[in-house]
């Protein structure tokens, strides 16, 4: 059975940065895409970042230039790095992994607030 925790999530204010982080009990060179989600309170969850077993990285429109995706292999780990947060960006935050399946995380709260 494959377990995705996410951490790093937290309180911060408009303009700061987070880094948020998702491990998986298996290798994840396994899977096929790794993406980023997101839920504010009444919102449908939306795609956040993805990137692919290539390498490949893809985001949302509202994301691009502050948000980075990235792997270590080593450590089993996918990451989403966040800088120049805003407002907007609140929501709870979910790692997802696929390979024929989904895997999903309880997810991760981040508020951005003065």
């Amino acid at each position: 059975q494959v377990q995705v925790v996410e951490s790093g999530g937290g309180l911060v204010q408009p303009g700061g940065s987070l880094r948020l982080s998702c491990t998986a009990n298996e290798n994840i060179a396994s899977f096929s895409f790794m993406n980023w989600y997101r839920q504010a309170p009444g919102k449908q969850r939306e795609l956040v970042a993805t990137i692919i077993k290539t390498g490949t990285t893809r985001y949302a429109e509202s994301v691009k230039g502050r948000f980075t995706i990235s792997t270590d292999g080593a450590k089993n780990t996918v990451y989403l790095q966040m800088n120049s947060l805003k407002p907007e960006d609140t929501a709870v935050y979910y790692c997802n992994l696929q390979d024929f399946r989904d895997y999903w995380g309880q997810g991760t709260q981040v508020t951005v607030s003065s």
